[in-house]
């Protein structure tokens, strides 16, 4: 059977007492906000018979999904339906009392990761404030976490290190649904909203996502396939240093290099560390934009063998290790934009500990002990948020 979405459910007719008697209806999405038989979730509220789309809200990337990492925009106008569409990536990343008075409730249909970097959770968290400061209502229409819902991987975040691309204390891997996560911040969240979730039908936490039966809409564009988030959760690490994490190539995330690694010698290393699920091999290619454009690169591609055995986040950080100690003349991090700000690395990695161990063998394999007992305590601190079963 082929799972439903909450976008899917909603399509199908299922009333929601949010939904009706003329309710005025925002919605926050991108092109992944589609059903099975790909219609947009923006057609599917403006044919709802007893609610009202009044307005979007568009996250990073913009409504269309078409723009890099990093590229703020402004708001707009619908070219078909001639309503706002709300920038929350520009001037604003949380909405503001403006965006909200024409609205009743706000529905958010946007396809997640399951990684802390990834900025649409951060997005669905400032909309919740926002709705709970305005009284306004939060209904999420679920979908599945690509990378499943049973292993968590990667330390929880530290006070203090919060941003955008870690906005709430999860581990790196969170092992949720967007539903279950909007579920366990606003239990968490100083000022909740009135939120509820619009389940999945027939999803299984144990369910890869090509058993899901779905599309892939890639969320983003250095997000192609399913295959490349299974690697992101580890090889965006390298977004905090002057190696390429594979931008402007065909395979992001899935390949890695600089002009001065040598690949063979650094797919050797990585093979050595035995890990589960992952296989390395020497792969050159000179990116046509971002890091190192135009500059032929060495480096290494990730083969993911078994979905179910790799340690993505572990990964991760072997690889930093390896690049460091080999490279310690080449090898950066990448410095804080500007005087007292954090490095980007402590920022997604949660924490200053990565960046102060990478280089020391026994101190990084101490680190990744102390984050696999920090996954215990998230394990059970998730529990009560989780609606499916294995």
């Amino acid at each position: 059977m082929r799972v439903k979405t909450g976008a899917d459910v909603l399509a199908e007719g299922t009333a929601h007492p949010w939904l009706t008697g003329g309710a005025r209806i925002g919605l926050v999405t991108n092109p992944t906000g589609i059903t099975a038989d790909f219609v947009s979730t923006v057609d599917v509220c403006a044919s709802l018979v007893d609610a009202q789309l009044t307005a979007l809200f568009a996250c990073e990337h913009g409504l269309s999904g078409e723009l890099q990492a990093g590229i703020p925009f402004s708001d707009s106008e619908h070219p078909r339906y001639g309503i706002p569409v709300y920038s929350l990536y520009g001037i604003h990343k949380k909405p503001q009392p403006y965006m909200l008075a024409d609205v009743d409730t706000v529905l958010f249909d946007i396809q997640d990761v399951g990684v802390r970097y990834y900025t649409y959770a951060s997005t669905l968290f400032q909309m919740m404030e926002a709705c709970g400061e305005a009284g306004k209502r939060l209904l999420v229409l679920d979908r599945p976490n690509p990378l499943g819902g049973v292993e968590v991987e990667g330390g929880l975040l530290k006070d203090g290190f919060e941003s955008f691309v870690g906005a709430w204390a999860t581990s790196i891997r969170n092992g949720m649904t967007i539903g279950e996560l909007a579920l366990l911040v606003n239990a968490e969240h100083h000022v909740p909203c009135e939120l509820e979730v619009i389940a999945m039908e027939g999803w299984r936490r144990s369910m890869t996502f090509t058993e899901t039966g779905l599309p892939w809409m890639m969320p983003s564009p250095n997000m192609p396939t399913v295959d490349t988030v299974r690697a992101y959760a580890g090889t965006c690490l390298l977004e905090g240093t002057n190696v390429s994490e594979g931008r402007g190539t065909t395979r992001p995330f899935e390949w890695l290099g600089a002009p001065w690694i040598d690949g063979q010698q650094l797919a050797d290393a990585m093979q050595s560390h035995k890990l589960g699920g992952v296989h390395f091999h020497p792969v050159y290619m000179t990116p046509a934009f971002s890091k190192h454009a135009r500059e032929r690169c060495g480096g290494v591609r990730l083969f993911v063998t078994e979905e179910r055995h790799f340690r993505s986040v572990e990964t991760g950080l072997l690889l930093l290790h390896e690049i460091a100690i080999r490279y310690p003349e080449q090898f950066e991090w990448l410095e804080p934009p500007r005087k007292g700000s954090r490095y980007f690395i402590d920022l997604l990695t949660g924490g200053g500990e990565v960046r102060e161990t990478i280089g020391d063998g026994r101190g990084l394999f101490r680190l990744m002990a102390a984050w696999r007992e920090q996954e215990k305590m998230w394990q059970e601190r998730r529990r009560p948020y989780l609606l499916y079963d294995e």
